[in-house]
Formats: C-alpha cells, structure tokens, sequence
C-alpha cells in the first residue's frame, strides 16, 4: 500500500472519531470538556402574552461551550414574567423573550418602549384576507376614502398605501394563533396593530374618516413596496394586460381618448357655446371630433 493512501486513512479515522465524540457529549449534555451548567426552559407551551410560573418552567444540563446568550439559570428569574413571543416545550428561556417584572401581564406587557397598540374595529377593516390575518403577521394598511364636489380630481375616490410592514399584535382578544391558523370572518370583531405614535394618530384620522383595508405581507418581505395612491379616475377605463405590468393597449388608448374628452372642453366652456346657440337662432353647429381633439364649427343660417 502506497505511503500516501495510509496518510489519508489515518487522517479519516482520527477525524472519524473526532466528530463521534463530539456527537456523544453533546448528545450526553456536555461540552468539549465535559461541563454542563443548568439553564431554564420551558416544560411545556406557552403562548405569547402568558404570565410565567414555576410549573412552567424546569431546569436542564446544557452544554457550556454552546450555552445561548441571554439564557437564565435560574427559575426565579423567570416567573412572572410575561413572555414577549411564543416559547415552545424544551426551548431555553432567554432574557430577550421575556418582559421585565414590573410590565405586568397581558397586551401592555408585549408593547416596546416608543411604541403603541391600535385597535381597528371590523366595520372599519377588511374582513382580514379571508380569516388568514393572525397575531405576529405583517401587513399593509390601506385607506379609501369617497370624494365629491366639482374641486374633486380623483373621479369619486382614491385608495392609498397608508402604512407598510405592520405587526398584528392581537385579532379579536387572542395574542396567540389558533390551531387551525385561521380566524373566521363572521366572528372577527376588532385587529390590533402595533404602531409608532405618529402612526395611530394617522390611523385614527382614516378609520373616522374612511376605510381601513389590510393587505397581508410575506413575513420575510420587509422591502418598502413603492407605490402611488389609485384614483377612480384612472380606473374608470383601466384595462390591465394578463401579465399585469401595465394597462393593455386598448386600455391606454381608450383612456387617453376618455381623459381627452373630459378635459377639452371644459364644462363651463361647453354650457357658455350653448348659451350662445340658443341665443342665436340663426346659427348652428356642428360638433367635430378628430382623434384626441374635440371642436365645434358654427353654420350661418
């Protein structure tokens, strides 16, 4: 056997038995040297919102050399306490999971510094995606509001993205998802949202005074979406093309002539050459529309 091939079985073995001693400390609880240390995990569920108690909790070896940062070693440290997100059976109970002992329990607890709650009411919200809206997902919050009045330029209304990637603290008076990972819409009743200051007071002034529309987010898409406010005006001869990057070309061009028609004239120019037709009996007209363009010629009698 060559020299070169018993250099690389020596070395595969001694790396063989490497990694199954590693493997057989950390599945024993220790570390590479054999030490443990105690920390806190949860012995069952707990749902976020839940006051902490001692039944909740127990003590387990860990491993020193991968002990996780903020880790508790002790359970007095942890009960109550409210948990900021869910904690599942087995999970080491962290620091950063937890609120501080004077927050209290409840929603209040789950609420950072700087930030707010906001509930919106059902008749004022979408009916949630259908049920799919639950407490920990992000969306985008829209608001339609109705215009009227000859100064309206939107056609009757406009919808705008008024606020992006927004959490959902609580549907309804529930912090935790259910099991099934749906709400039914005929019994949802209120969203609340966690929100800046500056935030609720915008969401307050759209749910008085308009419409309030959730627009569920993929969790990983924390992007800014740009967008513009939709206007009934541009809707009305909108046509979108079946790969909707944009209007079709029969919806462009049918609205250009739309736009153009209802721009030139204007009404007021259009009701004065009526006023002055019927003064004058002796003269006609004839109305003329070439492409975009709209005219008027006078015939003498």
């Amino acid at each position: 056997m060559k020299s070169q091939t018993v250099v690389v079985l020596i070395l595969a073995l001694i790396c063989g038995g490497s990694a199954a001693v590693g493997v057989s400390q950390l599945l024993n609880g220790q570390g590479p040297d054999g030490s443990t240390t105690k920390i806190v995990v949860a012995k069952a569920d707990v749902a976020r919102g839940h006051l902490l108690n001692a039944e909740s909790l127990d003590l387990r070896d860990w491993p020193k050399g991968s002990l996780p940062s903020g880790a508790l070693s002790s359970i007095d440290a942890a009960v109550e306490r409210t948990a900021l997100m869910p904690l599942y059976k087995g999970e080491p109970i962290l620091e950063t999971k937890l609120a501080s002992k004077d927050a209290g329990r409840g929603l209040a607890a789950v609420i950072p510094h700087g930030k707010r709650a906001f509930t919106i009411e059902t008749p004022h919200v979408a009916a949630g995606v259908g049920g799919f809206i639950l407490p920990g997902n992000r969306v985008d919050i829209l608001l339609t509001t109705e215009m009227r009045g000859k100064d309206d330029v939107t056609g009757g209304g406009a919808t705008t993205t008024l606020l992006q990637n927004i959490e959902i603290l609580a549907v309804d008076q529930h912090l935790d998802k259910p099991d099934s990972n749906k709400v039914d819409p005929k019994t949802l009743k209120s969203v609340t949202v966690l929100v800046s200051p500056d935030q609720a007071a915008k969401l307050d002034l759209g749910m008085n005074k308009g419409t309030l529309h959730l627009s569920l987010r993929n969790p990983e898409d924390n992007l800014e979406a740009d967008t513009k406010p939709a206007t009934m005006a541009e809707l009305q001869f909108h046509q979108e093309s079946p790969d909707g990057t944009g209007p079709s070309l029969f919806g462009q061009t049918f609205g250009a002539v739309a736009s153009a028609l209802a721009a030139s004239p204007n009404a007021e120019e259009e009701a004065a050459a009526d006023n002055e037709s019927k003064s004058r009996s002796e003269t006609g007209r004839i109305r003329t529309l070439r492409g975009t363009h709209r005219g008027y010629v006078r015939v003498e009698r």
